[in-house]
């Protein structure tokens, strides 16, 4: 049975990054998220720990 893992970032009712395990990576939503995104991205424990989460489920 396949398990998608979703972490959305939502600011003021509006999502700005979401880390989809399909992509492997987070992804600006808005244009306020690029940053976040981008440092997100860089941080290896930090991924190598989101990518795992979809496991736990």
């Amino acid at each position: 049975q396949r398990v998608r893992y979703l972490d959305r970032f939502i600011y003021n009712r509006e999502e700005y990054v979401r880390f989809d395990n399909d992509v492997g990576e987070y992804r600006a939503v808005t244009e306020l998220g690029r940053g976040i995104a981008e440092y997100l991205n860089k941080q290896k424990d930090y991924m190598e720990q989101t990518r795992a989460a979809v496991d736990t489920f």
